[in-house]
């Protein structure tokens, strides 16, 4: 019986992606571990082995298909002896993304009626069309719901199957005739709901603008940093470092490495200062796990590396234990391959504490938000020059840098996390003891 090829999760957060390309065509021969096609997930392009051996007997969903769900079959395999004709035994292939209604309807039983046309595309009272895909008005129509009381979850606020279903099963019972005495009480305020995407272009008719499509990476980072901001305990600590002592000691050091073709920055110092921070004060060396906290032995620092639409969050796992030399190499190379898109999942996934250096854009602080599951963020602002006093009480100009911890509350309390800032910030004013 011919096989279908799934499309395949290729990260454990990945729950659709984009058919970039094929690297095969119809009747080509395939073993495992040829590439088949290059999928887009949320974070980069990644090709897609094949596991078995055959033919490819059929391409279901052509190239540069979008939002394709995994584990939807995208292509069928025909073993040894198996000819074309025989596909029509295989389930037929899920409809693809591409179609643009997340909420398409699924193929009728053979032996279930065939469903009613669907209902004419309502209209608000302004007599602006209110768009729903075919099947939501079809499921509307049957529950008596009214769509133009529903904001839409699909593309351009589009009302999609699930919108119809949810605002059914929502819906309260029918109340009985409300008695006089009731009838005179003020009814509660529903909530506001958020004006859907519809609503919104309609405030700037007239004015011209570009509309700009998501992407993937940009959905998982509105979702996930939504989620974070949500549900995330956040609480701030902020300190100021003098940098003097490090970016002595880093002219020496660059003038001693540049044989070697060497050059340290100022960030690669910060990785390696939390880095020791996290083995000094191991408490806050950990993650939240839902029930559980995990406390983390080695010290995997991420990094926030911008690239063109988003952003990449790469992982120094045991950045304790390396030089600064060799955290130089890495963060450069994982730097050039996130801004190509080109790391591995489990290359920019983990880590227990994040790093976001904006000083380089002139930047004074910030306050950055937590990635869970990682327990806490540095926001690292510029070094510029400001009048200190020092412990003698004499005044002097010293290379003052401003960061910002933002903490997870659930895993590090205040006392807790202002021990590791303290850390963080000894081991920058004092980094030739950080190196010991």
């Amino acid at each position: 019986m011919p096989t279908e090829i799934l499309m395949p999760a290729l990260s454990p957060t990945m729950e659709e992606g984009t058919l970039a390309k094929w690297l095969v065509k119809e009747g080509d021969t395939v073993n495992s571990g040829d590439l088949l096609a290059e999928i887009e997930t949320d974070k980069a392009t990644m090709e897609f082995e094949a596991v078995d051996e055959g033919v490819i007997g059929k391409i279901l969903i052509p190239e540069g298909s979008e939002g394709v769900k995994v584990n939807t079959a995208i292509a069928v395999l025909l073993a040894d002896g198996e000819t074309a004709d025989d596909i029509g035994s295989a389930p037929a292939a899920a409809p693809a993304a591409a179609a643009s209604d997340a909420g398409a309807a699924e193929a009728p039983k053979a032996d279930a009626p065939a469903p009613t046309a669907a209902p004419a595309a309502p209209a608000t009272g302004d007599g602006k069309r209110v768009f729903a895909s075919p099947l939501a008005r079809r499921i509307a129509a049957d529950k008596g719901v009214d769509l133009t009381t529903l904001t839409g979850s699909g593309p351009h606020g589009r009302i999609v199957k699930a919108d119809v279903e949810g605002a059914n099963a929502s819906a309260p019972a029918p109340a009985p005739a409300a008695t006089p005495a009731a009838a005179s009480a003020p009814a509660a305020a529903p909530a506001p709901a958020s004006p859907s995407a519809d609503a919104i272009a309609r405030m700037y008719e007239g004015r011209e603008f570009t509309e700009v499509k998501l992407d993937g990476m940009r959905k998982t980072i509105a979702a996930r940093l939504t989620e974070a901001k949500q549900t995330i305990p956040h609480f701030y600590l902020r300190r100021d470092i003098k940098l003097d002592a490090l970016l002595k000691f880093r002219s020496q050091l660059n003038k001693q490495l540049e044989p070697r073709g060497v050059k340290l920055s100022v960030n690669d110092f910060i990785i390696k200062a939390v880095a020791n921070a996290l083995q000094q004060v191991p408490d806050a060396n950990a993650v939240w796990a839902g029930d559980r906290v995990l406390k983390m032995q080695a010290s995997d620092v991420a990094v926030a590396v911008a690239i063109e639409g988003g952003l990449f969050t790469p992982v120094l796992q045991d950045a304790d234990m390396k030089s600064l030399s060799a955290l130089s190499a890495q963060m450069k190379d994982l730097a050039a391959r996130a801004r190509d898109r080109k790391l591995a999942p489990q290359e920019y996934q983990g880590g227990s504490f994040a790093i976001s250096n904006l000083g380089m854009f002139g930047i004074d602080n910030f306050d950055a938000i937590v990635n869970p599951p990682h327990a806490g963020i540095l926001a690292v602002g510029t070094g510029v020059k400001k009048p200190v006093v020092g412990d003698d009480g004499e005044l002097s100009v010293a290379t003052v840098m401003s960061v910002t911890m933002s903490v997870d509350h659930r895993v590090i309390d205040g006392a807790l996390g202002a021990e590791l800032l303290a850390a963080i910030v000894e081991n920058l004013e004092n980094p030739v003891a950080m190196l010991a």
